[in-house]
């Protein structure tokens, strides 16, 4: 996709179609900007949303924050966590005091120079309070990007970080930054969502490169994916005309080089009623004629380093959709002669499973 064209596009959604309320949104006092993205870095908006308005109203300029008592100001963080986030803030706010004469900084380098804000801090600040082009690149940008233009380069890694913020920086539109780092984020968090992305109303759907590979729910790649405790994958045993999607695993991840079936990671676990599975189909790959076969119970494996979770979802459709259509598609009766890993094999051992595929 054209850089320039996904740019006119996602600031399109963004004044026809982005209604997502914040209580910071459109907000240009520095102050308040930076309190809101401190908040915000390890907490989601729904919880940070209340302190910050608690915050605001204790505290409605950087120099009552710098005046307050340590004690006050931790009692009000309570529940947030991460407390190092409440002493740097208290930190700047007596350096932006005292220092500063209590003038936020306007530049990128003297904003990325305070206590506690990093690159992405001081982006959303420069873009928001002084209009300075900045890309925020930050969970949402990198899946956004990743998907809309097919970058299978793990987002975690140095190549990827280099990569991605030079091409988030390519697609911002200079002349509204804030306004189009503001929109970028909005669009991960409510159309290009981790888990149930809406493809099927999005307005890149045409010429997002995940979405026609079909590759979208395998995107953003992330190398230390291995340190996670705990995953939930489900599994999507899909077959058509008497063939079976099967996808070889190639990522720097378990099961290196064996076969599985079109798979799903999500955080936690999922009910896949009919109605989930026909809506995840015609939302994920525009299929809407989708005949459920089977959901099997829940399976567990334990490897080395975590603890593998998940179900096998069976399902039937007529034809195969295009952003399937690069997936291999194996007949049923030669199933059996791929190498899957321990966990699907568990699967297709079932009787079910075999009265399925074989």
């Amino acid at each position: 996709m054209q850089q320039s064209a996904f740019t006119k596009k996602l600031m399109h959604w963004n004044e026809v179609d982005n209604n997502r309320p914040m209580p910071w949104k459109g907000e240009t006092d520095p102050y308040k900007i930076w309190l809101s993205e401190i908040i915000l870095q390890q907490t989601q908006v729904k919880q940070g949303w209340g302190y910050y308005e608690r915050f605001i109203s204790n505290f409605p300029t950087v120099q009552d924050l710098a005046a307050a008592k340590d004690e006050a100001v931790f009692k009000l963080w309570e529940g947030l966590g991460y407390y190092n986030r409440c002493k740097n803030l208290l930190t700047s706010a007596r350096f932006i005091t005292k220092e500063l004469n209590g003038k936020f900084p306007n530049t990128y380098d003297d904003i990325v120079g305070l206590k506690g804000v990093g690159p992405y801090t001081a982006a959303a600040i420069a873009s928001f309070a002084f209009n300075l082009p900045y890309a925020v690149v930050d969970g949402n940008v990198f899946r956004v990007l990743a998907r809309v233009f097919g970058i299978d380069t793990a987002i975690d890694s140095t190549k990827g970080k280099q990569q991605f913020t030079k091409l988030a920086n390519k697609v911002l539109d200079t002349n509204q930054p804030g306004i189009y780092n503001q929109a970028i984020m909005d669009f991960g968090a409510t159309m290009c969502k981790p888990f149930a992305p809406q493809c099927h109303i999005c307005p890149l759907q045409s010429t997002c490169v995940g979405y026609q590979k079909g590759s979208v729910n395998l995107l953003p790649i992330k190398e230390k994916v291995l340190t996670k405790k705990s995953r939930w994958l489900y599994y999507f045993v899909i077959e058509c005309g008497g063939k079976t999607l099967v996808h070889k695993r190639t990522a720097n991840d378990i099961w290196q080089s064996l076969y599985e079936f079109y798979v799903l990671e999500a955080n936690e676990q999922q009910d896949w009623t009919k109605t989930q599975v026909q809506q995840w189909f015609q939302q994920q790959l525009n299929v809407s004629d989708v005949a459920l076969i089977s959901v099997s119970p829940l399976q567990k494996q334990q490897l080395t380093h975590q603890l593998i979770k998940g179900q096998f979802i069976s399902v039937k459709i007529d034809a195969i959709p295009k952003t399937l259509a690069h997936y291999e598609w194996v007949n049923n009766s030669d199933i059996h002669t791929l190498a899957f890993p321990k966990f699907i094999n568990q699967y297709l051992e079932t009787p079910t499973a075999q009265g399925q595929l074989f």
